[in-house]
């Protein structure tokens, strides 16, 4: 998904507070629902990243729009700027937009609506991936891969394994496109033998410190295209990648084999901005995309996992290989602490950074 910065789901006290919400969710139309001429001569805008994925959104949509006779018009890419502008303004043009995972959380109930889940059938989302602000729009996940030749018989079994240069010595590479990697960060403290249960702002130093240890043949990636091209290469030997990007640098030839233990869990989001001008009408496209059908749609366009469990994609071997949403997989998943990140967002952000130029 280009440079975007990436945050993983949240987990913890703000899952447990939706429980109360989702308990009355039932009362939504099932997922994929649409009313035939339900939405007839109204118009919706959808927002989103462009390129493939947005296509493969709008594709994912076409029932819906069929169906309910609603105008879909598309814009892009997601600016927090932008629509800040809209809402502040009280000129807001977008109906849902797509984010990621990160602005649903610092933005809820300013610039995001917070949901009615009444209005969204929710039943069928992975646990702990619904938002107070936001359902998830897909997954995919941060893998570690690891290169065959370096390590033949021996391989790295988690990120344990990826901190210890002694016993597993190489070249890393690591995702700097963005905002800090809290996942990381996180996995980093347990490999150093600390506990994230209760992290406070020491712990990012912590983290961040063990990460330094790595030392100076670590590469920070820009770009998903640039750690593709490493794996591609063969100059790193390992590497975390998105998931979309490993699964494309193996079907090139890359040898190189993913670590799926404590994968790190991360979603686009779906969220309808303050002040959107149809709220039943957006509830009612967000409902639809969260379809079976739909979602099925999406993977078979995209390659991302879908986030409807009940979704059963036709996709060859190599892509299913790097779904993050079969069961073996999904229980394998590590969803870093969320809340903890955005109260400390700014501290967090310039030890990364101070990090990323060497200091």
């Amino acid at each position: 998904m280009g440079s975007r910065s990436r945050l993983a789901g949240f987990v913890g006290a703000a899952a447990l507070a939706l429980l109360a919400a989702a308990a009355h969710a039932q009362n939504a139309p099932p997922a994929g629902t649409v009313v035939d001429g339900s939405l007839k001569g109204k118009t919706l805008t959808f927002v989103s990243y462009g390129g493939i994925y947005q296509d493969g959104q709008v594709a994912a949509l076409k029932e819906f729009v069929d169906k309910s006779g609603v105008k879909l018009l598309n814009d892009g890419p997601t600016e927090i700027a932008k629509l800040q502008a809209q809402v502040e303004s009280g000129n807001v043009t977008w109906d849902v937009v797509d984010t990621d995972d990160f602005p649903p959380f610092v933005h809820c109930g300013k610039l995001f609506q917070k949901l009615d889940l009444t209005k969204l059938d929710i039943s069928h989302i992975p646990p702990g991936q619904v938002g107070e602000c936001s359902v998830p729009a897909m997954n995919y996940g941060m893998v570690l891969m690891y290169k065959n030749d370096t390590y033949k018989d021996n391989p790295p079994k988690d990120w344990k394994d990826f901190f210890d240069t002694a016993k597993f010595p190489g070249t890393r590479a690591i995702d700097g496109s963005g905002s800090p990697l809290g996942g990381l960060i996180e996995q980093a403290i347990l490999a150093d033998g600390g506990k994230v249960d209760a992290m406070t702002p020491a712990d990012i130093d912590k983290g961040i410190a063990k990460i330094k240890a790595i030392g100076p043949d670590t590469i920070f990636w820009k770009t998903g295209a640039e750690s593709q091209q490493l794996a591609e290469s063969g100059e790193a030997d390992m590497i975390i990648m998105w998931t979309g990007r490993a699964m494309t640098a193996v079907k090139n030839g890359a040898a190189y084999t993913p670590v799926w233990k404590d994968w790190l869990v991360v979603m686009d989001q779906l969220t309808i901005p303050v002040g959107a001008k149809d709220t039943d009408a957006s509830y009612a496209l967000i409902n639809a995309y969260l379809g079976k059908k739909s979602q099925e749609i999406l993977t078979e366009q995209t390659s991302y996992s879908p986030i409807n469990n009940e979704a059963q994609p036709k996709v060859d071997a190599s892509v299913a290989a790097f779904l993050t949403n079969t069961p073996d997989h999904a229980k394998l998943g590590y969803q870093q602490n969320i809340k903890f990140w955005v109260a400390n967002f700014a501290a967090a952000s310039d030890k990364w950074t101070a990090l990323m130029a060497g200091n």
